[in-house]
């Protein structure tokens, strides 16, 4: 995995990867507040939020990777 420290903040994955960690901290954050409260419908928002920010990391892996059509 490329530093942060190591690119310039010309190149987009100098901001990927700081917004990758906001992300993942935000997924881990809802996936521990699943188990802190019994609302099941608060537990369903905060999955499917969890859900949704994992597709976000997803794409801005493939973004960084030029895995997919769209991005290369």
């Amino acid at each position: 995995m490329t530093e942060l420290n190591t690119l310039p903040e010309t190149d987009p994955r100098h901001h990927t990867l700081k917004i990758k960690a906001m992300l993942n901290d935000t997924l881990q954050h809802l996936r521990d507040d699943v188990t802190k409260v019994t609302d099941p419908k608060a537990q369903a928002l905060f999955e499917t939020s969890a859900e949704v920010l994992q597709g976000l990391l997803t794409a801005y892996d493939h973004f960084e990777q030029r895995s997919e059509p769209a991005w290369r």
